[in-house]
């Protein structure tokens, strides 16, 4: 027995108001914050974490206001994608689509980026920016094991309750955000608080991206079902933007990076409502 449809719809709803509050964060300190973008982003160190970044390498120059517009963009993907989950899916009973929609949510967290410009208009302490670190960190890792748990839904497993495998996923998510060492003084490029692990968590992260969306083409063999092989085609364009979106700092990466996330969700979304369409 699958989460009822009402209570998974709360859930969406809870994930609308997030998304919406960090809009609106953004919004009301914008005028705040804009001016110490070229400050904060020379203190920040370059190391070439994107896509686009690795392939140009020196080509590109690191701009000022890209995190900025990253930041906007993540959170306003987060909201409209919420709300078109809701809308299309709110009569439909799908186990995947739930952490699907969570991982969407998840991107409203990277207004906690704007910290780092804030704490130079307001004298933010280092604890308040270390906290604020650890939020962020929760909500990518939210993301990928909320993306991880679909996957693992759409090959087939079967629970009784979906609501544990929430909780083990918030529980996942806060284990790697509170137990990880943060240097509040260190950020990079695109306004990421660095850690002691940043090289190990990224592999960390790309594998259990890799076997998520490997998860999704498995569930075209186990379930039959040729529909899911366009969605781990779209999970594979959801990683790839996500990564160019998120660890960018030129100005191809915010417009490439969110016209890639945005169509992979698109095409998983697309493929995964026409399987649930006729059952």
């Amino acid at each position: 027995m699958f989460m009822t449809l009402s209570l998974r719809n709360n859930c969406f709803k809870a994930g609308l108001i997030i998304s919406t509050f960090s809009l609106f964060i953004i919004l009301t300190t914008f005028s705040t914050i804009r001016p110490y973008y070229p400050e904060v982003s020379g203190e920040g160190i370059r190391l070439f974490s994107g896509i686009i970044e690795r392939i140009f390498g020196s080509l590109l120059d690191s701009e000022p206001y890209v995190p900025l517009a990253a930041t906007a963009g993540a959170v306003i993907y987060s909201l409209i994608g919420i709300i078109l989950i809701y809308y299309f899916y709110e009569k439909t009973q799908s186990p995947e689509i739930l952490f699907i929609g969570l991982f969407i949510v998840s991107f409203a967290f990277e207004c906690i980026k704007i910290m780092i410009p804030l704490s130079k208009a307001m004298a933010l302490s280092n604890s308040q920016l270390i906290m604020g670190s650890r939020i962020l960190i929760f909500g990518r890792y939210f993301g990928i094991f909320s993306l991880f748990t679909s996957s693992v839904f759409a090959a087939g497993l079967k629970v009784q309750k979906q609501e544990n495998f929430l909780l083990v996923t918030i529980a996942a998510a806060l284990i790697f955000a509170l137990g990880i060492p943060i240097d509040g003084l260190t950020w990079d490029s695109t306004l990421f608080i660095q850690n002691d692990f940043y090289n190990s968590l990224s592999m960390v992260e790309t594998g259990i991206i890799i076997i998520s969306i490997a998860s999704f083409f498995i569930a075209a063999y186990t379930r039959g079902s040729k529909q899911y092989i366009p969605i781990g085609l779209g999970a594979i364009l959801i990683y790839l933007g996500r990564n160019i979106l998120l660890n960018g700092d030129t100005w191809p990466s915010p417009f490439i990076g969110l016209f890639t996330l945005c169509f992979g969700t698109w095409l998983s979304c697309l493929k995964l409502h026409r399987i649930y369409l006729w059952l």
